[in-house]
């Protein structure tokens, strides 16, 4: 198979020592592609970025030849949530995400849409819909968007359900020269804990054709490959390495190989931490080794 036909793979890198560490890292584990968080993703406050440490960062990132590189937002982002204050500083938080990802020459921010609370569903798909698409409109001038990740629906989180997905899609796209910098990300685990089937081929085929008719599979721009500690339909969100959860090698296989997917770029969100509990390259190699033996690339 060649290269350029080859599905492009990489992991999530910790920023930790500074931006271009994410870089060193992906190419120490054989990475094509990187995501990194941008900030210290379990507070508000965030520092400054450095114009120095950003043009060091691109640098390293065209001369590793990763691509795509895409950012996550934080966590306690919640453009969905029923309090004025928090659904404020949520979309405050995703202009912050957007400004930074621009700088570091990101083109995407993975972003979950947020949670429900007490509210209604359909109240709160439609909250986080607006909040996305007012981060967007006062971040216009910018390349930045914003990808919208399938969750596990653990609790009361949205975007479980391709519907849910499609439904803000379609209000986003609502808002005059939105819809280029809204897409989604698919998150293999979430999708499964959230009771769509990602083996047999058949199963696999009509989890894809849901999403397509949904979604529509143009709106997909990354995939987080991650197997499941649990169960499909569990809706419980815990990632595990590939081919040792629930999901298994053979829907791997099927994903990697699958002629819809392959053009797809695809991440590991994978736990790092070898046989001692302690963070290890090793690990990622490990993964992405598997990967492309399943797609017939090693």
């Amino acid at each position: 198979m060649s290269l350029s036909r080859a599905v492009r793979l990489g992991a999530h890198q910790s920023i930790a020592g500074g931006l271009t560490k994410a870089v060193d890292r992906a190419v120490e584990t054989g990475c094509e592609c990187l995501q990194i968080f941008t900030r210290n993703i379990n507070q508000w406050k965030v520092s400054p970025l450095d114009p120095a440490a950003a043009a060091a960062f691109r640098e390293a990132v065209k001369e590793a030849k990763l691509d795509p590189v895409v950012a996550h937002d934080s966590y306690l982002i919640n453009p969905a949530s029923a309090e004025t204050a928090l659904r404020k500083q949520s979309i405050d938080g995703l202009v912050t995400e957007l400004e930074r990802a621009d700088a570091l020459g990101i083109r995407w921010v993975v972003a979950h849409p947020g949670a429900a609370g007490d509210q209604p569903v359909s109240r709160a798909v439609a909250r986080a819909a607006d909040g996305i698409a007012q981060a967007l409109t006062r971040t216009k001038r910018l390349a930045a968007g914003i990808l919208i990740e399938t969750t596990a629906g653990q609790g009361t989180c949205l975007g479980a359900t391709f519907e849910e997905i499609g439904t803000m899609l379609e209000r986003i796209d609502a808002k005059p020269g939105l819809a280029s910098r809204v897409g989604v990300c698919l998150d293999t685990c979430h999708v499964f804990a959230a009771g769509y089937p990602l083996a047999p081929k058949a199963a696999l085929d009509e989890t894809i054709r849901a999403f397509d008719r949904l979604i529509g599979l143009e709106r997909l721009v990354v995939i987080h490959a991650n197997d499941s500690k649990r169960e499909c339909g569990s809706r419980v969100d815990r990632h595990e390495a590939i081919g040792e959860g629930k999901i298994g090698r053979e829907a791997f296989q099927l994903i990697v190989n699958h002629p819809k997917l392959k053009k797809i770029p695809m991440i590991l969100e994978t736990p790092k931490e070898g046989p001692d509990g302690k963070p290890t390259p090793a690990t990622d190699r490990h993964n992405l080794e598997l990967l492309r033996k399943l797609a017939g690339q090693a």
